[in-house]
């Protein structure tokens, strides 16, 4: 029987099937050809997690000797090849017959589950500076989804917003190692890093008269750059931070560069990242 949530996709309608339909859901592509194996292990298995997953995305299958064009356009040279579009882009991608619980794994990193709807409050909540009520909504996600591991990291965020700094390092720390890099991740970590040398100590203002006394007073200039990343004075904290590596590369184990990459951990593909990693390098170089 034919499922509702798998289809064939040609060069005519790649566009509408994939890139505009994945506005509205998951698109995952799988370029395959008759002769390739691998690729006949792996259709089935992706037709029946298309099912299981009961609309949650779509399956859209690419005979690559039939859309030679999609698959130069994509640059596929090896099959079979999985990507996943969403918002009308390629997103994430793997290659070869994965079994099924890594391919679940690939998934679950992208599709929507109930449980989200709750972080997604719980993450509201934590804005408006309402921690308590946030941390009883992820708790609530968390009995409802004990699997998802995008609970566990707004629980983490929440517990480090709270002080609990142990707690949310011990969550971080149980997580497998897949999930310690993503993006989300790395920039938890890097947040927390600031706060601890932010600490309870001096406010801005009086980091601010010591500088004014001392230029060369690389540790407070290091806690205010951590002090401002708190405040989101981003590119403050960048400029500070250059201050001490022209001054002192050697200050504290060369800790203002690898405060600049726990900044970019945080910004991701923020435009601030590119303009500094050039002037961090004219620095070194």
């Amino acid at each position: 029987m034919t499922s509702p949530f798998s289809l064939d996709v040609s060069e005519a309608d790649f566009q509408t099937m994939v890139v505009e339909a994945s506005h509205h859901q998951p698109v995952l592509v799988d370029f395959w050809a008759e002769w390739c194996q691998p690729c006949q292990i792996l259709k089935p298995i992706l037709e029946k997690l298309a099912d299981e997953y009961g609309g949650k995305f779509l399956l859209a299958k690419v005979n690559t000797e039939e859309a030679q064009q999609i698959a130069m356009q994509f640059g596929i040279r090896s099959i079979p090849a999985i990507k996943l579009f969403k918002n009308g882009e390629a997103v994430d991608e793997f290659m070869g017959a994965l079994p099924e619980p890594e391919i679940t794994a690939f998934l679950d990193k992208h599709i929507e589950r109930e449980s989200d709807n709750l972080i997604h409050q719980a993450e509201n909540l934590l804005a408006e500076g309402n921690a308590e009520a946030a941390l009883e909504m992820v708790k609530q996600a968390n009995q409802m989804d004990p699997e998802n591991y995008r609970v566990l990291v707004s629980y983490a965020r929440i517990c480090a917003t709270m002080g609990n700094i142990d707690e949310a390092k011990t969550v971080i720390n149980a997580l497998p190692a897949e999930q310690q890099e993503s993006p989300e991740v790395t920039a938890l970590i890097a947040q927390m890093e600031f706060d601890e040398i932010a600490g309870d100590g001096e406010s801005d203002e009086a980091l601010l008269q010591k500088l004014e006394a001392n230029p060369d007073d690389h540790e407070s200039r290091y806690q205010l750059a951590a002090r401002q990343m708190i405040n989101g004075q981003t590119e403050v904290a960048l400029e500070n931070l250059l201050t001490i590596m022209k001054k002192d590369r050697q200050y504290n184990d060369d800790a203002a560069r690898k405060m600049i990459f726990k900044i970019f951990d945080t910004l991701g593909e923020h435009p601030l990242v590119a303009t500094y990693r050039r002037k961090m390098m004219s620095l070194i170089y």
